[in-house]
């Protein structure tokens, strides 16, 4: 991973392509590697890793991304290159508290990570397919998740906001779009959106949503959206953060006559990956097994 940094050491903003091509000249990568594909043939395998490294670093908080596909690097970043000049790995990176998050939050896993926490050395090569490949997207999702809310905290409030309506549409909420309504800005009480469930729209259910890092959702913000949810007239609600609910808010949450929902922030990244909500489809793989009525016909 060092060789990303080193690509950043002039301190200037670059596109991704730059650094792409700068760390392949720093390993040496060969016109020979440079033309070795990923089992999709998409994509150059060399291109991939590279990517893989920029994401890490950036969720250890040494680059940053001022841009769409451009990074610069942090002070934290300079300090690394300074502190570990022979090489820079996932040992490093877990010495900060970000990076532990991104590693704990959503899960990531290494394949056959399941396995090998009930006792089990298991190397991804001796499972079956079905459960290789499975592991393989399920650690694959994982760092889109969290890169999905490192992407989403970094923009405006009404990002979210107009995020999570769109979500909703996309999970079969409301039905159309004009069903859905932004009603976040001042005099808003706390609610960021609506969801009429019925064409006259009898039936609503108001979204608030909280953009928030370190700081989780307390017992008071839900006691102030219930209090919305109230002022509206409503008794139904969903709140939506980018961060986590403290165990005193979701035991409020529980208690309190009006029905709402609480989505965290691994939970969101989950539902945008699963409804395909600011993710697009990469590739797609086809298992084929034995048909055995095409045998037993013969």
């Amino acid at each position: 991973m060092r060789p990303v940094l080193n690509a950043h050491a002039d301190q200037k903003p670059h596109a991704v392509a730059e650094i792409r091509e700068a760390v392949a000249t720093a390993l040496a990568i060969t016109d020979e590697d440079r033309k070795v594909m990923l089992p999709s043939g998409r994509e150059p395998r060399y291109l991939n890793r590279i990517a893989w490294a920029i994401t890490h670093v950036a969720q250890a908080g040494l680059l940053n991304r001022p841009a769409r596909g451009v990074t610069e690097i942090t002070e934290r970043g300079k300090e690394v290159l300074r502190a570990h000049p022979e090489r820079v790995d996932i040992k490093i990176l877990m010495g900060f508290p970000e990076y532990v998050e991104f590693r704990t939050r959503t899960r990531v896993r290494q394949p056959g990570a399941a396995l090998q926490e009930q006792g089990e050395e298991v190397n991804v090569e001796t499972l079956a397919p079905r459960e290789a490949i499975e592991e393989l997207i399920e650690a694959a999702h994982s760092a889109v998740a969290a890169e999905l809310l490192s992407r989403v905290v970094s923009q405006p409030p009404e990002f979210l906001e107009q995020l999570v309506l769109r979500l909703l549409v996309a999970m079969g909420y409301g039905g159309l779009e004009r069903m859905i309504e932004h009603i976040g800005g001042p005099g808003d009480g706390g609610l960021d959106g609506l969801v009429r469930l019925d064409p006259l729209g009898l039936d609503v259910v108001y979204v608030q949503a909280k953009r928030y890092t370190d700081r989780p959702v307390g017992r008071p913000d839900i006691q102030a959206s219930v209090g919305a949810l109230q002022g509206a007239q409503a008794n139904r609600g969903i709140f939506i953060t980018t961060s986590r609910f403290s165990a005193d808010a979701r035991d409020y949450a529980d208690r309190v006559n009006s029905r709402l929902i609480l989505i965290d922030g691994p939970e969101l990244a989950r539902l945008m990956i699963v409804h395909g909500c600011g993710v697009v489809t990469e590739e797609t793989y086809i298992l084929k097994q034995i048909d055995e009525n095409f045998f037993s016909e013969a």
